[in-house]
């Protein structure tokens, strides 16, 4: 019994350090060209790479079980986004679960849009309040919750829109979204004290 456990935990040491380790570094190098691209907003090539050098997706293809193979990921999603391909951003975007609770937020966030752009709007909601929810704090919470609200406005869910509006006047009145937030509700009718 002794023997398997001293086996098992060499083979999950050397599979980090010497597999892992090494492809992540090799993985670095690949991506650099792409981020500056992407820097650039030249989403073609942060995506495809120029001829010389990677883009976002071969290095998801060779190096996505790597920790810049999965960051890749998240950047494959943001280029398909800003280019208006939706659809494809998605399943990068879904499959993005960063350990930083606020860029995992954010990623929630931009699934959102994504799917709002789609007409799915009931999706498009989920993904908004998932967002405001995941890390609550006094930047992205409002922020989200207003993008929510609006999103029940346009589906037509106004008692909901209504309810997350009010959310951000009371939990969140110093942020940009709260000291505004009156005139959303005026609009839908709430008469304000």
């Amino acid at each position: 019994m002794g023997v398997v456990i001293i086996l098992l935990i060499g083979g999950y040491f050397g599979y980090k350090y010497l597999y892992l380790a090494p492809r992540n570094k090799r993985a670095a190098s690949m991506i650099f060209k792409a981020q500056q691209y992407f820097g650039m907003d030249s989403l073609q090539k942060a995506l495809n790479g120029d001829g010389n050098n990677y883009g976002f997706l071969q290095v998801i293809k060779r190096y996505g079980d790597t920790k810049v193979g999965h960051l890749a990921k998240y950047y494959a999603g943001v280029c398909y986004l800003r280019m208006g391909k939706y659809q494809e951003a998605i399943p990068y975007l879904k499959s993005f679960h960063p350990k930083d609770k606020v860029v995992q937020a954010e990623d929630y966030g931009l699934l959102g849009d994504a799917y709002m752009e789609l007409g799915k709007t009931d999706e498009g909601i989920a993904y908004y309040k998932k967002a405001a929810y995941y890390n609550p704090n006094d930047l992205f919470t409002p922020f989200y919750l207003k993008r929510a609200a609006l999103a029940c406005e346009k589906a037509g869910r106004v008692q909901e829109a209504i309810s997350l509006y009010q959310e951000i006047k009371t939990k969140y009145p110093l942020s940009a979204e709260g000291r505004d937030i009156d005139k959303y509700l005026a609009r839908l009718g709430v008469v304000q004290d």
